[in-house]
């Protein structure tokens, strides 16, 4: 059924090329034979759950938005469902704790709008440093 043969088009690089897909099926294997889905489900429970406490001590309305090992905060006090919601929050405060979270020595993604992500390279200690320096940040924000 797939071009040139069949009328159903199909291209990408490496895309059904056997030894492309014996390596992502070997990859995804070892992703979860070594555990790293449950260890970064944890590692992403436990930056969530340090930076909303971090922000509350602070006095700082954050929302956090997370799956999994991905995560987004907004400088809002209302829930962020869509684009609306989170144009609605102070990007201004995002600006200055982006900068202090990098003088602090933690490299964030520049945009609000932009996701981080948690990877198995971090560390339960990483995630605790992390915490740690936002503590900080976030007083002075």
């Amino acid at each position: 059924m797939l071009s040139p043969l069949g009328p159903v088009y199909q291209a990408g690089t490496l895309s059904g090329n056997p030894l492309a897909m014996a390596a992502g099926i070997a990859a995804l294997e070892e992703l979860q034979l070594s555990g790293a889905y449950g260890t970064l489900e944890a590692l992403g429970n436990q930056f969530v759950s340090g930076m909303r406490e971090a922000a509350k001590a602070a006095g700082v309305p954050m929302q956090l938005n997370a799956c999994g090992s991905m995560f987004c905060g907004y400088f809002t006090s209302q829930p962020v469902y869509n684009l609306a919601d989170a144009m609605k929050s102070d990007r201004e405060r995002f600006k200055r704790f982006f900068h202090g979270m990098l003088e602090a020595g933690v490299y964030l993604a520049p945009s609000q709008f932009e996701a981080g992500f948690i990877s198995t390279a971090h560390t339960a200690a990483l995630i605790d440093k992390t915490i740690g320096a936002a503590r900080q940040v976030l007083r002075k924000v």
